[in-house]
This record gives C-alpha cells, sequence and structure tokens, in this order.
C-alpha cells in the first residue's frame, strides 16, 4: 500500500518547476552563445577587411616605387647625330682654297698629275699659287704612284723607249726619282716599244735603215733596241 501511495515523480509539482527553470536557463544560454557568435564574426570579418585594405595601400605604394613617373611628353629615343666632319678642308681655310681642294680632288678621280702640274693645272683654272698651292698640300696623294699611272697612260697612247718615258715623266713635274721609279714598275719589252715607234715613223714618212736607227737613239732607244727594231720591220 505504502508503494501506491507514492506518487510518480513527473506528477510532483516541483519536478515541473525545476524542469521549466531547466529549460529557461538552456534556451537564454543558447542566444546568448548566438550573440557571442555573431560579435566575434563581426570581428573577424571586419579584420579581414582591415588586412586587405592594408594590403591594397601596400601594393599601391609598391606599384608607385617600382614603375617610375610617366609623362605625358614623349622621350626622343635614337635621334640621328650629324656625321663629324673629319676633312680638314672643310673646317679650315678660305672658301677659295675649300674649292681648289675640291677641284684637285676632281682632277685627281680623272687622270694622273705630278704635284707640280696639279698646281699649273689649278693655276690654270684661275686659281691663285697660294690657294692651288694649299690645296695640293691638303690632299693624300702618293706621287710615285701617280708617275706610275702617268707612265702607265702614256705607255697606252704611244710607244716610248726607257729613257725617253722618264723624260716624259719629268717633263709632267715628276721628279727623276719619282720617273725612275714609275719606269720601273712597269712591265714593258721596251724592243718591242721600239719596234712599234720604227713602224710609226714608217708610217710618216720614208727612212733609211741608218736613218731609222738614228732616230730611235734620239728617241731614247740604245742601239740593239734600235736595230732589233730596224730587223724585225725588214728595213736592209
Amino acid at each position: 500500500m505504502a508503494e501506491k501511495q507514492k506518487k510518480s515523480i513527473f506528477k510532483r509539482w516541483w519536478f515541473w518547476v525545476i524542469a521549466i527553470v531547466i529549460v529557461i536557463s538552456i534556451i537564454t544560454s543558447q542566444g546568448g552563445g548566438d550573440d557571442r557568435k555573431e560579435v566575434a564574426g563581426n570581428d573577424i570579418a571586419n579584420q579581414v577587411e582591415s588586412n586587405n585594405e592594408d594590403n591594397t595601400e601596400l601594393a599601391q605604394e609598391t606599384k608607385e616605387v617600382q614603375e617610375p613617373e610617366r609623362t605625358e611628353e614623349p622621350q626622343e629615343v635614337g635621334e640621328p647625330v650629324e656625321p663629324v666632319v673629319t676633312d680638314e678642308e672643310e673646317t679650315t681655310g678660305t672658301l677659295s682654297q675649300k674649292n681648289a681642294v675640291r677641284k684637285a680632288k676632281d682632277y685627281l678621280s680623272i687622270m694622273a698629275f705630278s704635284k707640280s702640274g696639279l698646281i699649273e693645272q689649278l693655276e690654270f683654272e684661275g686659281f691663285s699659287n697660294e690657294d692651288a698651292t694649299y690645296a695640293v698640300n691638303q690632299v693624300d696623294v702618293d706621287w710615285k704612284e701617280q708617275a706610275v699611272k702617268k707612265a702607265e697612260d702614256y705607255i697606252k697612247l704611244t710607244p716610248f723607249s726607257k729613257s725617253g718615258l722618264v723624260e716624259q715623266l719629268e717633263f709632267e713635274g715628276f721628279s727623276n726619282e719619282e720617273a725612275t721609279y714609275a719606269v720601273n714598275q712597269l712591265n714593258v719589252d721596251w724592243k718591242e716599244q721600239a719596234v712599234k715607234k720604227a713602224e710609226d715613223y714608217l708610217d710618216l714618212t720614208a727612212f733609211s735603215r741608218k736613218g731609222l736607227i738614228e732616230q730611235l737613239e734620239f728617241e731614247g732607244f740604245t742601239t740593239e733596241e734600235a736595230t732589233y727594231a730596224v730587223d724585225e720591220i725588214g728595213l736592209k
């Protein structure tokens, strides 16, 4: 009987009071936790945003340091440089002297000259002796080589003896040294030159054997060369 008189725990009033209090406590604690979670989330978001702003400012500052300041006006690159004038005649001398230098170069590009011969030619063109001499001294010329060229030109035009060609070059204004050097540079058979000269003379007028030999010797051929030439053309 005693056991029957006991009420179930679920039917006791104080049990339900305690249960209600516990439930309310749990609900309250859960609500506060959500608030704390929300606050914590906001703090984290704000910190991330702040870090992003700091990183952006740092990136902009770094970019400003790395990239040079741009200007609206384009920079000039690779402008052509004026050529440097190195010829002495372009920087010194009077206008007349510069023209004399140009004329001297023009003549040397056409034909060979001795130094004195080129001065005379420039004077013939109307330049003063002073300007002509100045011009010839300005040009870079090997006068021995000019003598060689002049000797080759003469040999192409008409036959010469060796001594006769030296004299002709001296007449052109070359020194004996320059003329002799030039003639020695030529690859010439002087006996054949004597034959050609003998034929030229016979084309102009008649000669005896002796007279033609003497004429060739007068031209500078040796007796051996003159005799060889007369024999070759058949003059007995």
